[in-house]
């Protein structure tokens, strides 16, 4: 790794466990930083083992993994689509999550656990219909994200319906969920979450160097002897799931895999996917927004969703327009 990437990746570290300290102490119980470790080490009070054990650590970690599968599965997609709308927020696969998880709550009637098996499996759903349809002697990344945004407002109509066809507390239960947050998230979330992300990490590990190949395109890859149309679909099927896992865990949380990588790329100045510098930073934007919505609006515990809805709104619209800039000029 170049040396700006390497000292970029550094920041990134410290500043993730700078917040994580501020999240582990800070809150309508304060805890030393001493208490938190002597907590964690299994020496510290009962009242302080509830809060960090079983309220704060959860919630951290919960942020971390969801922060990290996001940024990475929108590297990949803007990576395999040469594209930076590549994000799974645009392309649909969040719209079809919901999709799937509203269906669970509004129809079945399904717990937690429920609505978290049904966003996953209406993601990956959604993510074979657009590849398919993407499909016509392999996958072109701009067909692939013009595809992926009508069928993004297909699902939001149907999700729409949806909630209008639910009774009044299912439906609060459903916008609830839609809105993305990580409020109540526990270690039944954790654990799912981490092991799935165990298991996807090697599989991405192993395609990564393909990644940074295919970027420079289908015949400079083949002549590099990578198998362009396989690992495109490998590394489509693991980002999929990545976004999937986390849509499933904390709900739709818009715009982090649209703005982590680009960020990443732009402080890096590294060409290729940056995948590690990706995934810092998608967990280092959901942790500090997480926490400022925590501190900014204490008695409403909103949604960690909202602050990423509207700063993911601003960033879209200034990359619109700078983007019709340059094609301008």
């Amino acid at each position: 790794m170049p040396g700006r990437a390497v000292l970029v990746c550094a920041v990134l570290v410290v500043a993730i466990l700078a917040v994580a300290v501020v999240t582990m102490t800070t809150g309508d119980y304060p805890l030393s930083v001493g208490q938190v470790v002597q907590t964690l080490l299994g020496e510290g009070r009962s009242g302080a083992r509830f809060i960090v054990l079983e309220l704060r650590l959860p919630r951290l970690l919960a942020a971390l993994l969801v922060g990290m599968a996001l940024a990475l599965s929108g590297a990949i997609l803007q990576s395999i689509s040469h594209n930076v709308l590549g994000s799974p927020d645009i392309i649909g696969f969040t719209q079809g999550s919901a999709t799937g998880a509203l269906i669970v709550i509004i129809a079945l009637g399904g717990g937690m656990i429920e609505t978290a098996v049904g966003g996953l499996i209406g993601g990956m759903a959604t993510a074979v219909a657009v590849y398919l349809l993407a499909f016509k002697r392999g996958v072109q990344g701009l067909r692939m994200v013009l595809i992926g945004v009508g069928v993004s407002a297909m699902l939001l109509a149907v999700n729409s319906y949806l909630i209008t066809r639910a009774n009044l507390q299912d439906a609060v239960s459903a916008q609830a969920w839609l809105v993305g947050g990580l409020n109540g998230r526990g270690w039944d979330h954790v654990v799912p979450l981490a092991f799935a992300v165990a298991l996807l990490l090697p599989v991405l590990v192993h395609q990564g160097r393909r990644l940074s190949m295919l970027e420079m395109g289908d015949d400079s890859a083949k002549a590099l002897g990578v198998p362009t149309e396989f690992s495109r679909m490998m590394l489509f099927a693991v980002s999929v799931t990545l976004c999937s896992i986390a849509t499933a865990a904390a709900g739709p949380i818009t715009f982090l895999a649209l703005i982590a990588p680009q960020v990443a790329r732009r402080l890096t100045r590294v060409p290729g996917p940056n995948l590690v510098a990706s995934a810092l930073m998608g967990a280092l934007l959901l942790l500090a927004g997480d926490l400022a919505i925590q501190r900014a609006f204490p008695a409403a515990q909103l949604p960690v969703g909202i602050a990423t809805g509207v700063l993911g709104g601003l960033y879209l619209s200034w990359l619109l327009a700078s983007e019709w800039r340059k094609g301008r000029g």
